[in-house]
């Protein structure tokens, strides 16, 4: 049976901006920065508060053609206080697609990386 989610992938079209974006934006941390033949990293970021699961940003191999970035993405964020974690990406000049509102699980935003990728982010409703 399958126990966790350890790694997901999300495709980038250069690692240093790709790094740059999500340190300095979105403020995770790198894990893993190790280059393993021409051309070719192992790349990993995550939030501070959860490293059990690790975003790899994969730069495509020449042979990887159907690979793009933009491709949709509906990862879900947490945060304790979604306005005003908002507040913080906007100032960072992350696009924010969708304004907070209420919704029936908490408040919910959605926001855009810099490869078009949209990104929920949640802070769930007391007692959920």
């Amino acid at each position: 049976m399958i126990e966790k989610l350890t790694h997901v992938t999300l495709v980038v079209d250069d690692y240093d901006r790709a790094l740059s974006w999500y340190s300095e934006k979105l403020g995770f941390e790198v894990q893993d920065n190790v280059e393993y033949g021409p051309g070719y990293r192992w790349v990993t970021v995550c939030p501070r508060e959860q490293r059990d699961v690790v975003i790899v940003l994969h730069k495509p191999h020449e042979t990887e053609t159907a690979l793009k970035t933009g491709n949709a993405s509906h990862w879900v964020f947490s945060t304790r206080d979604c306005r005003k974690t908002v507040e913080e990406l906007r100032n960072r000049d992350v696009k924010i697609v969708r304004e907070p509102e209420e919704v029936p699980w908490g408040v919910q935003a959605v926001f855009e990386d810099l490869y078009g990728n949209h990104f929920v982010l949640v802070q769930p409703a007391e007692g959920m």
